[in-house]
């Protein structure tokens, strides 16, 4: 859903216990320190490298002997060994495999127990912090940055940028855009009537935007603005950069000239969660998360619902629009259905944009952009056609379609920092227990704040 523009988380023992401190008091004191910090980074969870400060007069033989007692009575075998000495003094010590944030600990515990020892910490695995060279970011994108309305994926960047996780956007299909394009998986086109179509045939495996220009009203290519929130490619020093610039996008192709139908709808979200849908190949990139900026009015409809719970109990998360009639969006689907994340629009300021549905039903919130002009709407990825596609540009709209894919996008780099996905029950309470609160007050109720990437991804990396 969107307007658009052009450009674009006792005694007795008591006393014994006292007494066994003060007996061991001095061994205690000469115990070395145990600096922990390093094991509470979001995008490292297996560590083999620490650095280990001796007391000065050390000998060489009591280093090699502290190390060579560390790894005893692991059960899964460990030894660790020294690697070089530092200019500043300590040395670089190596565990002979990686190791949990659990056993890490153990580990460097056990190696400060030696009296020896000033001091151990993790050779922490530093990155460059990522700010991109695309063209657009800092005149246009504030919906992605440490602003007061965005969503600090700037920060989330510096760990993730969903590498490896799919999304499939259920809209109006996409249209070449070399800003895009090289982020897009195959998709398909589940439009089943010609007329609403628009290209000449019902469903095939082309999820390509002819244009949904309808009686009075040119094209939107809402796909491909949508697409480009959630993973146009980043830091190519050209235009835009998504949420999830590294992860790829599965276009489903629902809507077209007038919108589309329900029944066409559900088999799109059975096939791009990976469910089986009659006459139509098996998708081979099931999606981790699913995209709809896309409703209609009326609560939501048993056949509605059961495509949901259906993704969703194949593991899909399912992140929807709450609607742009700046109503209460119980009366709206699927903004209404269960099992879903349903998302409110922000505007510049952080507070709810004027045309934003709201009430309890809504989850998060995000940026969807509001007027006057294009440094507060939400620039993406478009083309310059009327009617068909021609040039490629970019544009700039607003609509809780919108702020949908900037979840769905926070989604895929939560779900990048993941051994095993997180549930979508899980995604849904890191999301809601790392949000930043709104700056200001609104008029009507849309949750309890706008999503926070980097938060989310932090949360999402310890769950």
């Amino acid at each position: 859903m969107s307007k658009s523009h052009k450009l674009h988380q006792h005694a007795l023992a008591t006393a014994m216990a006292l007494a066994l401190t003060a007996g061991f008091a001095g061994s205690a004191a000469a115990a070395g320190r145990v600096d922990t910090a390093g094991l509470g980074a979001a995008d490292q969870t297996s560590f083999d490298r620490f650095i280990v400060k001796y007391r000065t007069g050390t000998s060489a033989a009591a280093q090699q002997a502290n190390l060579a007692n560390a790894g005893k009575g692991n059960a899964k075998g460990l030894s660790v060994g020294h690697l070089r000495t530092l200019s500043v003094g300590g040395d670089v010590v190596q565990a002979s495999r990686g190791l949990d944030r659990v056993e890490a600990e153990s580990l460097m515990r056990q190696i400060a127990a030696d009296p020896n020892v000033e001091y151990v910490e993790v050779d922490r695995m530093m990155k460059a912090l990522m700010t991109p060279n695309d063209t657009h970011y800092g005149t246009y994108l504030w919906g992605m940055q440490t602003s007061t309305g965005g969503i600090r994926a700037d920060q989330a960047w510096n760990t993730t940028n969903g590498n490896g996780v799919v999304v499939a956007v259920l809209d109006t299909g996409y249209t070449d855009h070399s800003d895009l394009v090289g982020n897009i998986l195959p998709g398909y086109d589940f439009i089943s009537s010609k007329t609403v179509a628009g290209d000449g045939g019902g469903r095939d495996a082309d999820a390509h935007d002819p244009g949904d220009y309808y009686r009075n009203q040119n094209s939107s290519w809402h796909g491909s603005h949508t697409a480009g929130t959630v993973a146009a490619v980043g830091n190519n020093g050209q235009g835009v950069v998504g949420v999830a610039y590294g992860a790829k996008v599965v276009p489903v192709r629902v809507l077209g000239r007038g919108g589309g139908y329900t029944s066409d709808i559900v088999d799109g979200i059975t096939w791009a969660s990976g469910g089986t849908v009659s006459g139509v190949p098996a998708n081979a990139n099931p999606a981790e998360v699913i995209n709809m900026s896309l409703g209609g009015a009326g609560a939501c409809s048993s056949t509605y619902q059961n495509a949901i719970n259906a993704a969703v109990a194949r593991g899909t998360t399912v992140v929807v629009a709450a609607g742009n009639d700046n109503a209460d969006a119980s009366g709206f689907t699927p903004a209404s259905c269960g099992n879903v994340i349903t998302v409110a629009a922000t505007n510049k300021s952080g507070t709810r944009a004027s045309y934003s549905n709201y009430g309890s039903l809504i989850d998060v919130a995000a940026p969807g952009g509001d007027s006057p002009d294009c440094t507060t709407l939400i620039v993406s990825t478009g083309n310059a056609g009327t009617s068909g596609p021609t040039t490629e540009n970019y544009l700039c709209m607003a609509g809780t379609s919108m702020a949908a894919p900037h979840v769905a996008g926070t989604v895929a780099l939560m779900q990048a920092v993941r051994t095993t996905p997180l549930t979508p029950a899980q995604v849904e309470s890191i999301l809601k227990s790392t949000l930043r609160t709104f700056p200001g007050s609104n008029d009507k109720p849309i949750g309890n704040g706008i999503i926070d990437a980097a938060a989310a991804v932090s949360a999402a990396a310890t769950y």
